[in-house]
């Protein structure tokens, strides 16, 4: 990338680390603190080399609550060196969860009436295409225009609930 990661912030170091050591035909998938999708610096630098080689397929939004020990949102950064397309797929699955004693997890289907949230996470990483509310297949262009940001809410648009709770009351 032409400059080191911070080292106050290890996570682009990691990715970087895992990107050298990735077969030419190898995916990583990495869980990472969301703060570097959008810090500026050297992390930008690094993001503006993953987007500008076109080493990133997927970014993911996980649930808050997820992992024990923390309760901030994680994401995951899919990274492959033998992309076919110059597009990168955010998918927000922050709702995607069951809510589970002090924590959240994600449903796996096999107890009754829990939704398996791993399948449909599967699904819109397959099916690479543009979900409202869900998914955002994005081009490079356009992750460019917005200045190497690759926060997931930056392309996804959330639902806004406001209005119908708004009518309900009505």
């Amino acid at each position: 990338a032409g400059i080191l990661a911070p080292k106050s912030y290890a996570d682009m170091a990691f990715i970087m680390h895992s990107l050298s050591w990735l077969a030419t035909n190898g995916v990583a998938a990495i869980v990472c603190f969301p703060g570097i999708f959008y810090r500026g610096g050297a992390e930008k630098k690094i993001r503006q080399y993953l987007i500008d080689n076109n080493y990133i397929e997927c970014i993911i939004q996980l649930p808050d609550n997820l992992f024990y020990g923390t309760s901030i949102a994680t994401c995951i950064m899919v990274l492959e060196k033998s992309k076919v397309d110059n597009q990168t797929l955010f998918i927000d699955a922050s709702k995607e969860f069951v809510k589970s004693t002090n924590s959240n997890k994600l449903g796996d289907g096999t107890a009754s009436n829990e939704p398996n949230n791993i399948q449909n996470i599967l699904n819109a990483y397959i099916n690479r295409k543009t979900e409202k509310h869900f998914t955002a297949l994005v081009k490079q262009e356009d992750i460019e225009k917005a200045d190497y940001n690759l926060s997931v809410s930056t392309y996804v648009e959330s639902e806004h609930t406001r209005e119908a709770r708004l009518a309900y009351r009505r």
